[in-house]
């Protein structure tokens, strides 16, 4: 049996190490097996072992989504490093077809109702809160940090981001901000706590919510800081006034390519008319808001991000404009952002005794790849993250900064 099947796959493992010849070995069978290299290599760094023959059409026509699949159910087990896991993966991947690589960049729309928009967010983001603590740092900040000198920790970079993004926006004691996606409360934590701000947030995830809730009452700023699990579209200016400071941070990707002059358009709404807001969000690098190439995208929206939609900048500022908004400054984090996940990453791995027991096999295969992926991605500029920052359009430039400096000050 095993002959027959490596008769059947040697076209396909020489035209992989014609195109690729990557240092990979496939083994498959009980006992001693069968095993197959894709390269000339006398010590692979990546062994992939078959453990069901539904494994097959996923290896033999690859794509990001299909070898992520494989993993991910359990079809095969993958033996080496996270970085030479990824890097045969891609190696496959770009082995296919040439026609693989730009199909994946074909961008679907999807639903956005509230209620599927909130089951979206519940899958995503109530898995449980002890696991993304394993993971996440000691703030609970579940977006880029930043490295103002590259070397800082995790926790130490994300305050220095939610910093950054209260720094631009030139938040005054006593103004009201609103958080646009809060997760588990560290920016309106932050912004009350230091810059003396009264904070509304709000989040689609329940978990998100209850911890937060209990962050803000242990830090004793209930009377600054409300906490709401709520959907952006039901905020409301005859409720809720206008805001004098807005802040979205990894909420946008959310939104869908349909929407997003609406999204900045409701922004507008809630924003007093010398108010500021920030935008800060994943971007796709296709000019044409396709979805990552070879076949990463699809992984995502299949097990990461369901309906998740990634604009390219300059549909980001379109849309804004449409919505109503000047951007008044526009900084790409992509580097950041590499190594955020990057660590996130690491402390999944270091943390992996863990995690393992909080989540089933699959989800934790699902995250471990993910994770890593995510440092590739933003490594090779196949996504990128922006900070907009913005106002209520139709403005005198009169009081404007005339440099950047008050961000650094």
């Amino acid at each position: 049996m095993g002959s027959i099947m490596e008769r059947a796959l040697l076209p396909w493992a020489q035209r992989v190490k014609a195109r690729a010849n990557l240092p990979v070995r496939l083994s498959w069978g009980t006992g001693n097996g069968s095993s197959l290299a894709l390269g000339d290599f006398d010590q692979p760094s990546v062994e992939v072992r078959v453990r069901d023959a539904a494994a097959w059409p996923l290896l033999i026509d690859p794509g990001l989504d299909s070898l992520g699949q494989a993993y991910v159910e359990g079809l095969v087990d993958v033996e080496g490093s996270l970085a030479d896991i990824l890097a045969v993966a891609h190696g496959l991947a770009q082995s296919a077809e040439p026609a693989g690589g730009l199909l994946g960049r074909v961008r679907r729309r999807h639903d956005h109702s509230r209620a599927s928009d909130s089951a979206a967010i519940r899958y995503h983001y109530d898995v449980s809160n002890d696991f993304y603590a394993q993971w996440l740092g000691e703030g609970m900040v579940y977006s880029c940090a930043y490295f103002e000198q590259g070397d800082e920790t995790l926790d130490a970079a994300q305050l220095k981001k939610i910093d950054h993004i209260l720094r631009k926006l030139r938040l005054q004691p006593g103004q009201r901000l609103l958080d646009i996606g809060c997760g588990w409360g560290a920016l309106v934590l932050r912004a009350a706590q230091q810059w003396g701000a009264r904070c509304v947030g709000v989040t689609l995830s329940q978990h998100q919510a209850e911890l937060a809730r209990e962050r803000v009452k242990a830090a004793g700023l209930q009377n600054r800081v409300e906490i709401r699990l709520q959907d952006y579209r039901d905020l409301a200016v005859q409720r809720d006034r206008p805001f004098d400071r807005i802040t979205s941070v990894g909420m946008f990707e959310h939104v869908g390519l349909d929407h997003l002059a609406a999204y900045f358009g409701h922004i507008r709404s809630l924003l007093q008319p010398e108010g500021w807001a920030i935008n800060h969000g994943i971007t796709s690098t296709d000019a044409h808001d396709g979805e990552t190439s070879l076949g990463g995208g699809r992984f995502i929206h299949r097990y990461v991000f369901p309906r998740g939609e990634l604009p390219h900048i300059g549909t980001v500022l379109r849309t804004l404009q449409e919505g109503g908004l000047e951007a008044l400054d526009v900084e790409n984090l992509r580097r950041h952002y590499q190594r955020t996940t990057q660590l996130w990453s690491e402390a999944f791995e270091a943390n992996t005794a863990q995690i393992r027991p909080l989540v089933d096999e699959r989800r934790w295969r699902i995250w471990r790849i993910y994770l890593a992926g995510c440092a590739w991605a933003f490594e090779h500029d196949e996504v990128a993250l922006y900070q907009v920052l913005c106002r209520p359009a139709g403005q005198s430039a009169q009081g404007l900064p005339w440099s950047r400096r008050w961000m650094y000050a």
